[in-house]
């Protein structure tokens, strides 16, 4: 062992290199592997905090496509399905949309001149996505708390009535924080949504007038579910309107939202209502879960083949230092050789130099993979607003820093079979004559 060392100390730059060069190797496998094992932990952490234990969409519909056709009589499913499964203990309809907002400062602006001269050049509507949902049919279910405001002033969808639409318009909306900021909205103040997008300030006239007015009663964090989105939250019946006329054959939704009163055996009632809803597809968790597995699975495989180019790398450059070592030591070796060493305490010689490289570059390649593992994670946070507290990017763990040590195992053990052999074979005659 001290041998060993001594030859590596003896090399400085050529260790150092060497070491670098299994480090990075190292710290991309650690980068890798911690970016998959974040996104699989947060998803599943955030999935059984939810309290959504079942998800319908129409039929035939894949998670996996992000496309939801649309369920209809939305407004009934869920005193359908509680009424066909007592554990049922809420469902709430979902109807997932984009929009166009505009504040009043906007709508001042647009009114000083009918082309539009008088709207800085720098103003114009926001593009965010909508969420119709009936706010006391979230029983059970994470919901973005509301920081400001009173929230939404009326139980049920007073506009749906009692599913004949005729019912008064709350005209009320609440914006999460991201999207309240952009707009420079607070609680109290209106604005306007519509489903068309402006080209320039000389159609803000026409836009006004086809868009819907409706005040602030709510500031929300951002919402988890929807990650990264700046949203609106709205009675279903009234983003149902903003979409296109409500009446028979419109009341849909984009999927069902089922807390379960006993969550223990959710396939059981995933069975019991895929049998009596043949127009639904019903998933659980473990099936979303499955679908996000999918995904990072996709990904892990593609760091692998990442991870094993940078290990041939590092194993290539590695063994070609080690046969330097081997040749520039080849007298030391021959007359180890000649007071008695056995070839196989030589070759033993050469892999530990090659191991404890590989150990020297396993500590430099977790400080460089955890670095760049968190630095990364920080730069998503910043890029993606809207993630819940507690959601990472990375995770490490003993997964991840087992992956790394097996890594630098293969890299020393591979990396030394060549320089080993050559190291047992030397002619200890010829070396010890050689001038």
């Amino acid at each position: 062992m001290v041998y060993s060392l001594d030859a590596i100390r003896r090399r400085p730059g050529r260790s150092a290199a060497t070491v670098v060069g299994i480090g990075l190797s190292t710290g991309l496998v650690v980068l890798l592997l911690a970016l998959s094992s974040g996104v699989q932990t947060s998803a599943t952490r955030l999935a059984a905090s939810s309290g959504i234990d079942l998800l319908a969409t129409s039929a035939n519909t894949s998670i996996s496509d992000g496309t939801f056709p649309p369920v209809l009589d939305a407004h009934r499913v869920p005193s359908q399905l509680s009424g066909t499964d007592p554990n049922v203990a809420s469902a709430s309809p979902w109807l997932l949309g984009d929009l166009v907002f505009a504040n009043s400062s906007l709508f001042a602006a647009s009114n000083l001149s009918a082309n539009g001269t008088g709207v800085p050049a720098d103003w114009g509507p926001t593009s965010g996505g909508a969420v119709g949902w009936i706010p006391d049919d979230n029983g059970g279910l994470e919901t973005p708390a509301t920081l400001s405001g009173a929230g939404f002033s009326a139980p049920g969808d007073p506009r749906y009535g009692n599913g004949s639409y005729n019912g008064t318009a709350t005209h009320q909306v609440e914006l999460d924080a991201g999207l309240a900021g952009l707009l420079h909205v607070s609680v109290g103040e209106v604005v306007w949504a519509n489903v068309q997008g402006v080209a320039g300030p000389s159609g803000l006239a026409g836009w006004f007038e086809n868009a819907t007015p409706f005040r602030v009663v709510g500031i929300t964090q951002p919402f988890w579910l929807i990650p990264s989105a700046l949203l609106g939250f709205f009675y279903l019946s009234e983003l149902q309107g903003l979409e296109g006329d409500t009446g028979a054959g419109q009341d849909y939704a984009s999927l069902v939202l089922i807390h379960l009163s006993d969550p223990s055996d959710p396939s059981r009632d995933q069975s019991t209502l895929a049998r009596a809803f043949p127009a639904l597809t019903f998933f659980t968790i473990g099936n979303i879960l499955s679908s996000v597995e999918q995904a990072v699975n996709l990904y892990r495989t593609f760091g692998t083949l990442i991870g094993a180019i940078g290990l041939v790398v590092a194993t290539l450059f590695t063994t070609t230092v080690l046969l330097m070592s081997v040749d520039d030591r080849s007298r030391e070796l021959a007359l180890l050789r000649a007071i008695g060493y056995t070839r196989a305490r030589i070759g033993g010689l050469v892999l530990q130099e090659g191991l404890f490289l590989g150990a020297l570059g396993l500590g430099l390649g977790l400080v460089v993979g955890t670095l760049g593992a968190y630095g990364l994670n920080g730069f998503l946070d910043r890029l993606l607003p809207g993630l819940p507290a507690g959601f990472s990017f990375v995770s490490i763990d003993a997964t991840v820093v087992a992956g790394g040590s097996l890594e630098v195992l293969v890299i020393g053990v591979l990396a030394s079979l060549a320089p080993a052999a050559r190291a047992m074979g030397i002619p200890v005659a010829e070396e010890l004559r050689a001038p």
